[in-house]
């Protein structure tokens, strides 16, 4: 049955279309024959108990410099749709936790992807926590004297954002480095929250890995291979792409925590592995769909739109 389908996103306009997981969602979604709405989140209007979004149909097609067409404007009340994406890219600011507390107002009677309450409940460096023994050593805070023990303890840290996404502010530093103290300051002037400090793992010189789990089950991963003289991996820093297949250790990291996925309505998520361990669970808005697909010849937005309809049914 052909579904209506809303797409929170940043704007079209602006994503490429070679790497960006969204188009791809599109993509497939058109070619289900389901017909396709956008809308940016700035444009939500709630009124008098009823969710709105100024949209425009779309259509979207794989030519480089004109890969959308956007219909007129009209206000398009989204409880009469049947699926919403939630695709806008974080920060997850306050912004983006108003975007969940909005659209509870629809969900479940129509599908949102993922779960608003469970998006707005799992930030991606704290839902991790909730896991026994996958996380490497790690300290959440802003106290000064905790995150000065935590350095002594390790040496080689990882100091980063609490809320951050696609490696800005991630910082590797050594045990000899002496900008410790200005970046901290850097860090309470520019964040309100907790900082998140972890052991340094090594092993991310040879890449740390994106697994892309529907429903809880895992569907293809890529390693993600840092540049030269750089500690972070993610796509948005640089990183590069190289097929990888999943080992003993991260088939059990996703048994650990599949089943919690798929109860709390997590439909798309990625998890971020560096060797042994889990470092985040990404449910914003979840990326790698094309580096996997070219990769391991899999197509994860056919196996997520077959998960989405089921829930729909």
């Amino acid at each position: 049955m052909p579904l209506a389908v809303a797409i929170q996103m940043d704007h079209v306009s602006t994503i490429d279309i070679e790497a960006d997981s969204t188009f791809m969602l599109a993509t497939e979604a058109q070619g289900r024959g389901h017909s396709l709405f956008h809308y940016v989140p700035d444009v939500l209007v709630f009124r008098d108990g009823t969710l709105l979004a100024r949209a425009q149909e779309m259509e979207v097609r794989r030519e480089r410099g004109n890969h959308f067409s956007l219909g007129a404007e009209q206000l398009l009340d989204l409880s009469t749709v049947d699926v919403v994406l939630m695709r806008q890219d974080p920060p997850f600011d306050m912004n983006y936790i108003t975007a969940t507390h909005l659209l509870e107002h629809i969900h479940p009677d129509t599908l949102v992807v993922n779960n608003p309450a469970e998006v707005r409940n799992a930030p991606e460096k704290l839902f991790v926590t909730h896991f026994e023994d996958v996380l490497p050593d790690t300290l959440i805070t802003r106290d000064r004297k905790a995150i000065e023990d935590f350095r002594e303890e390790h040496g080689h840290i990882i100091v980063k954002p609490l809320f951050g996404n696609g490696g800005a502010d991630v910082f590797h530093m050594t045990p000899d480095d002496e900008n410790m103290g200005s970046l901290l300051e850097m860090f309470e002037q520019k964040y309100r929250e907790a900082f998140i400090l972890q052991r340094y793992l090594p092993e991310v010189r040879q890449g740390d890995k994106r697994i892309i789990l529907v429903d809880g089950e895992p569907v293809g991963a890529v390693a993600r291979i840092p540049v030269k003289g750089d500690a972070r991996a993610n796509f948005h820093a640089g990183g590069g792409a190289q097929k990888t297949d999943l080992t003993a250790r991260e088939r059990e990291i996703c048994e650990q925590i599949g089943p919690e996925l798929k109860q709390r309505g997590l439909t798309f998520v990625g998890i971020d592995v560096i060797g042994d361990y889990l470092t985040e669970i990404n449910v914003t808005s979840p990326t790698g769909i094309q580096e996997i697909n070219r990769l391991d010849g899999v197509h994860v937005e056919k196996l997520l739109w077959d998960a989405i309809e089921e829930r729909v049914a």
